[in-house]
């Protein structure tokens, strides 16, 4: 008589039954369980979340921000300028090679439109400026020989002297004298300054669409020579008059032309580049740059000196200039279709709209009368039943395929 097969231990037995479990819920499709909640309040709340998501991204994310489009940001660019007019003063008339500097025709330059002129200076020694602090002085014990005041206008010699006019005395220093407070003429260059001309030329090309264009349009022979800047006609000649950029800017002409200030001319490229090139356009603005209503640092102003030689001597004309300084400032944003953000915008849209039924789910969990009911509804409990013949080396609370139910032992009525 053979012998019987030796048994396997139970506990590989339900060892073999727990890994055909894991791999057949490896294997499994699962979908989850949906639960119809007969509420009219709380699906108009669902829908209306779901409508303000759709419309948020349908609206404001795909037509609004262009989020289907890859996009590049700040554009390669080049700024050349020319200014051309004539102006005078009380003593001379001015063109362009006298006020506006720098003369290169870059993207930042400066209009002078009021000069105070200290001429004839030479170096020696004279009267220092009131307006340093300490210069003022009853006698020579007041002054302090070989002190350097780094606001001042020289080295102070030790002597306390007369000023140029009234009664008052200041220390004397060497330097460059007379000092500039005290013979300095003031000239107003700004009386036709309004009516200088400014051409603006821009080009912007941006790489990554390998796209490029001009602010100036192919046209007939001498149009630039008759034309001037009008936002709907003459969108492609950009030639500004100062007066129409001052005003443009907010500002009143003639305040400016007396205390300088700066003026930026903001050249704005945006362009669909799905579209055609014709659509991508400059967009002008113009505004004023400087902080006109902090005392301290409004306006603007620099110095500069012309130096000659009288019978061997170095003279110099020392001129503080006011003046309009303008600039060209060039940013834009160029966008294309591309499917990668658009599908990933569309994942995002789809996601979002999850969030109706999250929101939903709260109210249901926190605030409604039938709460529980719903708790109970929507989480099954999963119940750990002993595994039959199940030796001591598995523990009885160690779960099978078969014996893990899914229970509903209230059988509550559908919701």
């Amino acid at each position: 008589m053979a012998a019987p097969e030796p048994k396997p231990p139970a506990g590989a037995a339900a060892a073999r039954r727990l890994a055909g479990g894991c791999w057949s819920a490896f294997w499994d499709y699962e979908t989850p369980k949906v639960i119809v909640v007969k509420n009219r309040r709380l699906g108009i709340v669902y829908r209306a979340v779901q409508l303000l998501i759709l419309l948020y991204f349908v609206w404001y994310v795909f037509i609004v921000q262009k989020s289907y489009q890859d996009s590049e940001t700040g554009p390669e660019s080049s700024v050349i300028t020319k200014v051309k007019g004539i102006t005078s003063s009380e003593h001379k008339v001015w063109d362009v090679e006298e006020y506006v500097k720098p003369p290169e025709g870059g993207s930042v330059f400066s209009i002078i439109t009021r000069i105070e002129v200290t001429p004839s200076q030479t170096l020696g020694t004279c009267a220092e400026s009131m307006r340093v602090n300490n210069a003022t002085c009853d006698s020579d014990e007041d002054c302090v020989a070989g002190q350097l005041d780094m606001l001042g206008n020289g080295l102070r010699t030790g002597r306390c002297i007369p000023y140029y006019h009234g009664s008052s005395k200041t220390c004397e220093v060497s330097g460059w004298c007379p000092v500039e407070d005290g013979a300095s003429v003031s000239q107003f260059l700004g009386k036709m300054a309004p009516n200088f001309t400014i051409l603006i030329k821009n080009s912007i090309h941006y790489p990554k669409f390998q796209f490029s264009k001009g602010n100036i349009e192919n046209q007939k022979d001498g149009y630039l020579k008759h034309c001037t800047f009008h936002e709907v006609s003459d969108l492609y000649c950009p030639i500004f008059k100062l007066g129409y950029i001052v005003e443009q800017a907010g500002e009143n002409f003639t305040e400016l032309a007396h205390t300088g200030g700066v003026i930026g001319v903001i050249i704005n490229w945006d362009c669909d580049l799905d579209m055609s090139a014709s659509n991508c356009n400059p967009k002008y603005s113009f505004r004023r740059l400087d902080p006109k209503h902090v005392p301290a640092s409004s306006g603007y102003n620099f110095r500069f000196a012309k130096y000659y030689k009288i019978n061997g001597s170095t003279t110099r004309t020392l001129i503080k200039a006011y003046g309009i300084r303008i600039d060209v400032i060039v940013h834009g944003q160029a966008g294309k279709f591309s499917l990668i953000p658009t599908i990933i915008n569309l994942a995002t849209a789809l996601t979002s709209i999850g969030v109706g039924s999250f929101l939903c789910d709260w109210i249901l969990l926190t605030f409604m009368n039938k709460n529980k009911v719903y708790s109970h509804k929507k989480f099954d409990k999963m119940v750990d039943a002993p595994v039959p013949g199940a030796g001591p080396g598995l523990g009885a609370s160690e779960p099978s395929q078969q014996d893990c139910t899914l229970t509903d032992a209230r059988g509550l009525a559908q919701l």
